[in-house]
C-alpha cells in the first residue's frame, strides 16, 4: 500500500487584513466553497478536510456535508492548525503525506495539488511548497505578497513580503521570480518537526511561516508553476478581480449553477 494523502483547508474568521475572508461570497457563493471544491477535483485524497476554530464555518462545512475539524484558537499560523487537525487523524504514519490548502485561493487549479504530492514522491523531499511566476510589477512589489528566493536545486532559503530577489527581470520568460500560491506539501514526520520547532524570528518579521523552515536548516522545496492568472484573495480590493476571474473560468462550471 502507498502512502496516504490527507488535505486540509485552515480557516479562521478573525484574519488580520479581512475579518470573516473564508465566507465572503464570490458571485454567490462562499470562498471557502470555492476552495473546497476545487480541491476536491484532485482524485487522489484519502481524506479532505476543513479545520477551523469558529463555529459558524463548521457550521457552514456541516450544512455542505464537507468534513470538518475544530481546532485550538490560539493558531497564529495556518500550518499549526494544520498540525494539530492532522494530528486528530488516526492511523497516520510518518511518511504520509498532509497538504495544506489554504482557504483564500479561489482559483487554484486541482493540477497543482498533485504537482506538490508528485514532488514529495519522486523527489524525496519531507516538504514543497506551490510556487508560481510573479511576470506582473504590481505583484512584485505588493507586500501582501510573499516572494521566494531559492537555490539552483530548489530549495527554498528565504521568503518575504518585500521585492526580492531585487534585481530581477520580470516577464514570461524570466522564472526566478515566484510566489507562494498558498498550498503546502508535507511528509507527516516533517511536519510534527514542524510543529514542535518554536515560532523563528525569520517568521515574526515577515509573518511568513516558510521563514520557520528555514531557520530549521530548510528542507522545503518549490513545486514550480509557470504563470497563470490566478490571484490569492488577501485584501477586499482582490474580490473584484477574482470575481472577474471566477465568470470565464471552466472549472467554476463544475460546482456552479
Amino acid at each position: 500500500m502507498g502512502n496516504k494523502v490527507i488535505g486540509i483547508i485552515p480557516a479562521r474568521m478573525k484574519a488580520s487584513r479581512f475579518p470573516g475572508k473564508p465566507l465572503v461570497k464570490i458571485n454567490g457563493i462562499p470562498m471557502i466553497e470555492h476552495v473546497f471544491e476545487r480541491a476536491k477535483m484532485y482524485k487522489g485524497w484519502d481524506k479532505l478536510i476543513i479545520a477551523t476554530c469558529d463555529n459558524e464555518i463548521k457550521n457552514f462545512a456541516k450544512r455542505k456535508n464537507y468534513p470538518c475539524l475544530l481546532t485550538s484558537k490560539k493558531h497564529k499560523r495556518a500550518l499549526d492548525r494544520v498540525y494539530e487537525a492532522a494530528s486528530k487523524i488516526r492511523g497516520l504514519k510518518k511518511n504520509d503525506i498532509v497538504v495544506c490548502i489554504q482557504a483564500d485561493e479561489p482559483l487554484l487549479y486541482p493540477k497543482m495539488l498533485k504537482n506538490l504530492i508528485i514532488k514529495i514522491i519522486k523527489d524525496k523531499v519531507d516538504a514543497a511548497v506551490a510556487a508560481m511566476q510573479i511576470i506582473h510589477k504590481k505583484q512584485f512589489l505588493d507586500p501582501n505578497i510573499v516572494k521566494i528566493v531559492h537555490s539552483k536545486d530548489g530549495e527554498i532559503l528565504y521568503t518575504s513580503r518585500a521585492p526580492i530577489p531585487y534585481k530581477a527581470e520580470l516577464g514570461k520568460k524570466n522564472h526566478l521570480v515566484k510566489r507562494i500560491h498558498g498550498m503546502f506539501s508535507f511528509r507527516w514526520h516533517y511536519l510534527k518537526k514542524f510543529f514542535k520547532t518554536p515560532e523563528s524570528r525569520l517568521e515574526k518579521v515577515e509573518a511568513c511561516d516558510s521563514n520557520r523552515i528555514c531557520e530549521m536548516l530548510g528542507g522545503q522545496f518549490i513545486s514550480y508553476e509557470k504563470y497563470k492568472e490566478t490571484y490569492s484573495v488577501d485584501t477586499k480590493s482582490d474580490i473584484k478581480i477574482v470575481k472577474k476571474l471566477l465568470l470565464k473560468d471552466k472549472l467554476s462550471k463544475n460546482y456552479t449553477k
